[in-house]
């Protein structure tokens, strides 16, 4: 976990004439979450995949509203050269949206998985209390871990979220700031009261899954309202994790966007 205020970054691909492809993944998640989008692009383009705050290897801090971690996006692309074609999926698509609204001129393109700029209803707490909960003593194989984590039902939630558990650690240790994350929920499935009410018109692409309902018609209307110049695809047999269920599709589909 860094130590200062500043995001930890995986930089990989070559350079090109476009700028760089920053990536921003989602609630629990790491940089490695978009890691197919990032095989698929790092051929042509550099590739700049980053712990949100509050995960990963990134560091911990009790602020973990939109604009803090717009922020940190801007930050990292003042840091490598200005300019940036942003994918942000769920709570990192807010942040991208956020940051699109706020400073235009660091975003070449964006895109948007599975997320609408509008506060959602459902919350993530069960998740958080299952992980506070897990008994983490004498831990050292993620398969006992899995074991202990039974009472999140679905296998591959709890596979995602065991991600997150650092079993090299002694003893074992969630890398996620969990306390904050749980206190914070009503505020990470929101969307600030104080955004611009102005728009981004830049090119803009946001990607659903066919059978999420992250973006209906309150989010189609929102993200007309703030994009104007976005596209909306839908990617058929996929969720909200559509990036994880249809990787390939996704890849094409965001890489010739920003190609």
């Amino acid at each position: 976990m860094t130590d200062d205020k500043s995001l930890n970054v995986i930089v990989s691909g070559s350079d090109s004439r476009l700028p760089p492809v920053l990536l921003a993944h989602g609630l629990f998640g790491s940089a490695k979450n978009l890691g197919g989008l990032a095989r698929r692009m790092e051929d042509s383009r550099r590739v700049i995949s980053v712990d949100m705050r509050n995960h990963g290897e990134s560091f911990h801090d009790p602020d973990h509203s939109y604009a803090a971690m717009a922020q940190d996006l801007a930050d990292v692309i003042t840091q490598h050269g200005g300019t940036a074609d942003l994918v942000g999926h769920s709570m990192g698509g807010k942040a991208g949206m956020l940051l699109a609204l706020t400073q235009p001129a660091l975003i070449r393109r964006l895109v948007v998985l599975d997320i609408a700029p509008l506060a959602y209803e459902h919350s993530q707490i069960r998740l958080i209390e299952a992980m506070q909960d897990l008994d983490l003593s004498g831990l050292k194989l993620r398969s006992d871990a899995d074991k202990r984590l039974a009472k999140v039902d679905e296998a591959g939630v709890r596979a995602f979220l065991l991600q997150s558990l650092d079993l090299k650690a002694d003893p074992a240790r969630w890398k996620l700031n969990l306390p904050v994350l749980h206190e914070l929920m009503t505020q990470i499935t929101g969307w600030p009261e104080n955004a611009p009410q102005g728009s981004f018109d830049g090119p803009t692409l946001f990607v659903g899954g066919a059978r999420s309902n992250y973006i209906e018609a309150e989010g189609e209307a929102a993200i007309r309202r703030f994009f104007p110049q976005a596209e909306l695809r839908k990617i058929d047999d996929a969720g909200h994790w559509l990036h994880a269920e249809q990787p390939r599709l996704v890849a094409d589909c965001v890489a010739a966007f920003l190609a």
